[in-house]
């Protein structure tokens, strides 16, 4: 009966897509012998990517290596969200972000792609992931992956509040359990029988979510904007570092294992970037030359070895999933440590000139202020934020690296087999 569901859901979503008006025609047609209503929107799973989430071979034609991406975090990999709030200070919606991106200022925090966007590109994601905020990633739109990251959030939540409205990783895993994820069950499975929609959910758990990537980058603000920052409650005071990063991993932990109660299998987990090393922190500090903030870099690598540590063992508390885990520390810091066997000039400066607002804190670009002239030397766009160049190496490295101290225990290729 499990075989006779998956093949029915495969028909549906096939039915929807081969004509705009014929496909219709057929869907219905089949919706009324099967019991399965079938939603005809654009973007929704092609022929072939269905049939291939079931375990099906597909043609010769290359087609997306997973169904889709769901991204939760913080400004290193939102692509929008904070436009869409009113009270946000943490946004990137005018010039001179997007410099280099087709679209242009989009809310993405670098001068071209993030590392989502590049990401997307190697497992040949049809389109860009759009943003949950946006009103029009409803229905079809979302079913190549919805991006519910922003800007100034972190693990605990009431990290970024300093800087206005943020969508905490708490909201946002909300966000997709109250909105996106109905959404997309009645955009594939909507319409069947009492009985046969309980066996349509196992199958869309099966055929569909179980080959989507859950990515999660965050953990950055916590420190930045928390743990080192005394104005977060007024006094300097606050808990061991070895004690705060414990609460950080055990939250974390806690926010994986509601994704994976709600259908998440293959989880891409990125760890925080070289802190110490960003113009925000090295400025903050009046620091001159090539030289890092070692005690904030520190305190980032305690959190990357837990969280290393956090994937060796989470096969224990959720048996079925499969986890990647992306070093962005180590590969940022071996492109500061060699600049030029990558071809980057400038390790230390923003290629942006900085704005001096409050709310900006030293982080965000100057609005329409002036910019390097070669983006592909500089590894920081902002005070906070790597360029184009730099996201597309993470991606690389993340996606096809046999090496451990880049990807583990398995790349982001390898996962999206599985």
């Amino acid at each position: 009966m499990a075989k006779l569901v998956c093949h029915l859901t495969i028909m549906s979503l096939s039915m929807a897509l081969l004509l705009p008006l014929r496909g219709q025609c057929e869907a219905a047609a089949t919706a009324a012998a099967t019991g399965f209503h079938v939603v005809g929107t654009t973007g929704a799973t092609t022929v072939a990517a269905a049939e291939r989430s079931c375990g099906r071979k597909t043609g010769k034609r290359q087609q997306p290596q997973v169904e889709g991406m769901f991204v939760f975090g913080s400004s290193l990999v939102d692509n929008g969200n904070n436009n869409f709030l009113n009270g946000s200070g943490v946004r990137a919606d005018y010039l001179p972000y997007g410099v280099d991106f087709p679209l242009g200022p989009s809310g993405r925090f670098s001068n071209g792609r993030n590392v989502i966007d590049a990401l997307g590109e190697l497992l040949r994601l049809p389109g860009l992931v759009p943003p949950f905020a946006d009103p029009r990633t409803r229905g079809g739109a979302g079913l190549h992956g919805v991006n519910f990251a922003s800007g100034g959030s972190g693990i605990l939540d009431h990290t970024g509040q300093l800087t206005g409205e943020v969508m905490s990783l708490r909201q946002q895993i909300s966000n997709f359990e109250a909105v996106t994820l109905p959404d997309l069950r009645a955009q594939l499975l909507r319409g069947a029988a009492a009985t046969a929609r309980i066996k349509g959910q196992d199958s869309f758990q099966r055929c569909y979510l179980s080959k989507c990537l859950f990515i999660i980058g965050t953990g950055g603000n916590d420190y930045l904007l928390n743990y080192f920052n005394p104005r977060k409650n007024g006094t300097e005071d606050g808990p061991p570092l070895a004690e705060f990063t414990s609460s950080l991993i055990t939250k974390l932990s806690d926010h994986l294992q509601r994704l994976y109660g709600l259908g998440a299998r293959k989880f891409v987990i990125f760890s925080i970037q070289p802190t110490g090393c960003t113009p925000v922190v090295r400025a903050f500090l009046n620091i001159t030359g090539a030289a890092c903030i070692e005690p904030v870099n520190d305190a980032v690598a305690l959190f990357n070895s837990e969280l290393r540590r956090l994937v060796d063992g989470a096969r224990s508390r959720m048996p079925a999933a499969r986890l990647a885990y992306i070093d962005s520390y180590k590969i940022i810091k071996d492109t500061l440590d060699h600049p030029a066997k990558h071809g980057v000039r400038e390790t230390g400066r923003a290629c942006c000139e900085m704005s001096r607002t409050r709310s900006s804190s030293g982080v965000l670009c100057k609005k329409r202020g002036p910019v390097c002239r070669d983006r592909t030397e500089y590894v920081f766009f902002d005070g906070l934020h790597p360029t184009d160049a730099v996201n597309a190496r993470i991606a690389r490295k993340g996606y096809g690296s046999s090496s451990p101290e880049h990807a583990y225990p398995i790349n982001v290729k390898k996962l999206a087999m599985l």
